[in-house]
């Protein structure tokens, strides 16, 4: 629905993503145009897109406007999305146009409709196969089948499109001609799904009720890991998809969407469109397109999908809703789940946040009736849920650089004797946290960030978490040059590997870590191996806790229970809770009866004794208690201010300066802490200061922010980023 028309050469405001600030008027063209529209118009010397975003403003005389070139065939920006980015602007304290520019990030969105040459994978072989035709065969095969064009496939395979021509007399790759974007296979919401117990079926039917009345509300559906939420939120899709309206799906992560698609494909019968980074840009082009025109009835995506022209959506899943990948941390700072809660609102659509361990936020909504709550309480099938143990690290003994107690090995063998899996979680990516020198005590940073560099012994190279750089791993010290002294300190992932492999020498082990795997489709075949049962022994960082089936696990291993608990955070506790709660989860969820065994030396700790009883409601009265007493979020509101410049003192006088000038924030009540270097005060060569805002529940934080910022000049080298509610202190 679009609004007010607009003659030729009427005066229109038009909001482009260039950093401008707000809309620029500009003269309608030739035939009109409408409020929402996409066109393209003149900018200084370059031509860009825009939103017609309502008249115009008024403050340019007529004679100096110029006029919009051409209307483009997109189907125009509802009313409800416009608000939509106005408020989550508003909210996030993020300039307009680079709140539209997440919304249109799609490539040749001005491109007029046209067919286009496609290349995809043929029943053929190749006549004579080389390295560079084996690398074409294998991108197309690893994409399941979707089809590239020229370019994007020779990119992909890193050779000449010449390579990819060659392919095709033999059948091997076939050529063809097909509408540049086409709608997605219609799904059918009458196709019936799995049998619901008897809890599954009564949650399932109040979600459909809320979704059938057409209006705005929320619902936290809270299950144990393996009580099949999935299942019942996809029969809220499938209420959905009846009523005609648009189903979005958010997942935390793109491992987990190959499995899910799968679900989603039989349940309805064909699989609904992706939104993530894996996707080529052809795909992400139609995606856009279809999803305004009402071409795609479900999409499953990562977090950016909130932003796509959905032309009536009806329902958004935010599954594993405490997720921290949720939030954006750089660019727009914006909380998905929050975000998703927002845009329902506006479009009269129902929200489901489906966790296990839901965050803080979600649980207190909850209590305080703004969410409904629905609760799972048994597991899906035969499935029980898994026994909980602590192992009391102070009474192990245990051989120095060693990380597995005799208790969790000998619970390992009589798991692998039984033909089982075992899981070994630690939260830390890489061989080790610290490389030190024994000769001179130096420990290798990063040369552009405060931070330690983590050896990983399998790519043989040191890497640091903060800004990626990596450099080979040196043979001697980098500051007093004897060679031999550089150690390991502490566990990672592939040390634990190491120790894993001498202890078991004749199981298999494999290893599950973000950082070992280059692409999304590597990480799925492995994930895909290891449920098949081509793996005994799986060790992996916080990917493990993210909804993977694997149904010969009975197991769980946590190497280091009280890492999570160390430090200032106030989410530690929450954190900590959430992650081994759903780590023990991935245990015993097929036939076989799980056990996870965590590694403690604080056995007595609230946090872990919460855990090993199950005691969820305990834990999140007290975690709320605590909060309000404190008056932080959920019962308090946070703002961080980050400062960052290349020299150290240019980001401290700024940050001085506005914490001396707070009055704006000290008539809404609100205190400021700071500036103080951040945990991490140095990434990607970039010195970092910030600035703590403390309110009540219900101040007015982001104007007060903003009249506290108008008067700010920034010099060129300095950069001043707003979060609110912010999720990392680092």
């Amino acid at each position: 629905m679009t609004g007010a028309e607009f003659a030729r050469g009427a005066r229109i405001a038009v909001l482009t993503a260039q950093p401008l600030g707000r809309p620029f008027d500009y003269h309608a063209p030739e035939g009109g145009c409408s409020t929402g529209e996409f066109v393209e118009v003149p900018l200084g010397p370059r031509k860009v897109l825009g939103v017609v975003w309502g008249a115009g403003a008024g403050d340019v005389d007529a004679g100096r406007l110029r006029a919009v070139i051409r209307v483009l065939d997109a189907a125009p920006m509802r009313d409800e999305m416009r608000l939509f980015l106005e408020r989550a602007a508003d909210y996030t304290l993020t300039p307009l146009p680079a709140m539209l520019r997440l919304a249109t990030r799609a490539p040749g969105l001005g491109d007029p409709p046209s067919m286009r040459r496609l290349y995809r994978r043929g029943a053929g072989g190749p006549d004579r196969m080389t390295s560079a035709r084996a690398r074409v065969l294998e991108v197309l095969e690893s994409y399941g089948g979707l089809a590239f064009t020229l370019g994007e496939l020779a990119e992909q395979a890193g050779v000449s499109p010449s390579v990819v021509k060659g392919l095709i007399p033999s059948g091997a790759v076939l050529e063809e001609d097909a509408p540049r974007d086409q709608p997605y296979p219609r799904l059918d919401p009458a196709r019936g799904g799995v049998s619901l117990a008897e809890d599954q079926a009564r949650a399932a039917a109040r979600l459909r009720a809320g979704v059938a009345g057409g209006s705005y509300g929320t619902t936290l559906l809270k299950g144990v890991t393996g009580s099949g939420k999935t299942e019942v939120y996809l029969e809220a899709v499938a209420e959905c998809l009846s009523g005609g309206r648009q189903a979005l799906v958010l997942l935390p992560e793109i491992a987990l969407t190959a499995e899910f698609l799968t679900r989603v494909e039989r349940r309805f019968g064909a699989r609904p469109a992706e939104w993530h980074s894996g996707m080529t840009m052809a795909e992400r082009r139609r995606l856009w397109r279809m999803v305004g025109r009402g071409g795609a009835q479900l999409v499953v995506g990562a977090r950016s999908a909130l932003f796509l022209p959905f032309r009536d959506l009806g329902l958004i899943v935010v599954d594993e809703e405490h997720d921290s990948s949720y939030k954006q941390e750089e660019g727009v700072l914006y909380n998905a789940r929050d975000m998703a809660v927002l845009r329902a609102s506006l479009a009269s659509a129902q929200v489901v946040l489906a966790s296990a361990t839901p965050s803080l936020e979600s649980w207190a909504n909850a209590e305080a009736g703004k969410y409904t709550r629905l609760d799972l309480t048994s597991r899906f099938g035969e499935a029980g849920l898994p026994e909980m143990r602590a192992i009391d690290m102070r009474s192990e003994t245990l051989p120095a650089s060693h990380w597995i107690s005799p208790t969790l090995e000998a619970a390992m063998r009589a798991r692998l004797a039984a033909g089982q899996q075992a899981l070994l979680f630690l939260n830390r990516r890489g061989y080790a946290p610290v490389t030190v020198c024994r000769a001179c005590g130096h420990q290798i940073g990063c040369a552009h960030c405060d931070a330690r560099m983590v050896e990983h012994r399998f790519l043989k190279r040191l890497v640091c978490h903060q800004c990626g750089e990596t450099r080979p791993m040196p043979e001697a010290c980098p500051s007093c040059h004897v060679e031999g002294k550089l150690a390991a300190v502490g566990p990672g992932v592939e040390r634990l590997a190491e120790e894993t492999a001498e202890r078991f020498p004749d199981a298999r082990v494999a290893v599950l870590s973000s950082d070992l795997f280059a692409t999304a489709r590597a990480l799925k075949a492995q994930i895909d191996a290891i449920a098949a049962g081509e793996a005994d022994i799986i060790i992996g960082t916080q990917l493990v806790a993210k909804g993977h089936n694997f149904p010969l696990l009975t197991l769980v291993g946590v190497i280091d229970a009280d890492l999570g608990l160390q430090g200032s955070d106030l989410r530690a506790a929450e954190r900590t809770f959430q992650l081994m709660r759903q780590v023990a989860g991935r245990a015993g969820r097929g036939a076989q009866k799980g056990l996870a065994l965590l590694q403690t030396f604080q056995p007595e700790h609230p946090v872990i004794r919460a855990i090993l009883t199950g005691d969820e409601e305990g834990f999140w009265r007290a975690e709320a208690a605590e909060r309000r007493a404190a008056g932080v979020p959920p019962y308090g509101r946070m703002a961080g201010i980050v400062i960052s410049a290349p020299e150290a003192k240019a980001a401290f006088d700024l940050g001085t300066m506005l914490a001396r000038n707070d009055g704006p924030l000290r008539r809404i009540g609100a205190q400021v802490f700071g500036p103080a270097p951040a945990p991490i005060a140095r990434v990607r060569g970039r010195h970092r200061v910030r600035l703590l805002i403390k309110a009540e529940k219900g101040a007015p934080l982001q104007v007060a922010i903003s009249d506290w910022l108008a008067p700010v000049k920034l010099p060129a080298q300095l950069r001043l980023a707003v979060d609110i509610d912010p999720q990392s202190f680092l």
